[in-house]
């Protein structure tokens, strides 16, 4: 990705931001000129990425439970306290958790929906009033291919991503004339963690090898590999242009023609 520093004086806050997709997020918004504000509940994965990418720009983190509007809130001002209001939202943050329908119990439905979901709406709305009293902003859902099309053994899952696109695309409309756009970007399936655990899932549901479940997924992408997470980013960071302002309640897939 080039660098035009078109994002310069902006704040940009990302969710989940210490590793995989969320990292490679930050790096992109940080190489655009913006400032970075990296959320997550892990401390010490926050720091290290902020370390990491010390030399690219004005960073920082903040610890929150997404799930809970008290603890965003507390974040979010502390973010802002440091870099001013935010100007660029991300809502990078979920988890996946696999169980036959019939085996999902409501642990794990409430579990899916609350991180998926739930956590997208009380960050959303954390953001959202100093952005309309700017006329300015960007909100870039992460979303899925599952919240796209359905996936076998992950109902919880795609139940909250499908939600998810539709709050985008709600949200979209609402704020269209308010300076304000609202997307998704839907990656298939990438090199992270959440894949890690799904090739570990395979691997001990089936007795196949460790290549042969990462073959299995890699299969699902046309082009027959698993998507990087650079490539999210780089989708990502173009909605958050200025330049990009006609892009607006559209979910981007990015799974090499999985999802058409």
């Amino acid at each position: 990705m080039s660098s035009d520093k078109a994002l310069t004086g902006k704040h940009a806050l990302v969710t989940g931001g210490g590793r995989g997709i969320g990292a490679a997020i930050v790096s992109a918004l940080l190489m655009h000129g913006a400032r970075v504000t990296l959320l997550g509940r892990n401390a010490e994965v926050l720091a290290k990425t902020v370390q990491e990418h010390k030399a690219s720009g004005e960073l920082d983190y903040v610890t929150a439970d997404i799930t809970s509007s008290a603890s965003v809130a507390t974040a979010f001002a502390r973010a802002v306290e440091r870099f001013g209001r935010i100007d660029i939202l991300v809502n990078n943050a979920g988890q996946a958790s696999s169980a036959p329908f019939a085996k999902t119990d409501e642990a794990l439905w409430q579990q899916m929906l609350s991180v998926n979901l739930t956590g997208t709406f009380h960050c959303t709305q954390a953001a959202l009033p100093a952005m309309l009293e700017a006329g300015w902003g960007r909100i870039v859902n992460v979303v899925s291919t599952a919240g796209l099309t359905g996936y076998s053994y992950v109902a919880a899952y795609c139940a909250a991503k499908h939600g998810v696109i539709g709050l985008t695309r709600a949200l979209a409309l609402e704020l269209a004339t308010k300076g304000i756009t609202v997307n998704a970007v839907c990656p298939g399936y990438t090199e992270t963690d959440i894949v890690s655990q799904a090739v570990a899932n395979i691997v001990a549901k089936t007795q196949r090898s460790e290549d042969q479940a990462r073959a299995e997924l890699a299969a699902r992408n046309p082009q027959k590999r698993l998507v990087q997470p650079d490539e999210v980013a780089n989708a990502v960071a173009w909605l958050c242009l200025p330049g990009s302002a006609a892009m607006n309640g559209q979910a981007l897939a990015v799974a090499g023609g999985e999802v058409m």
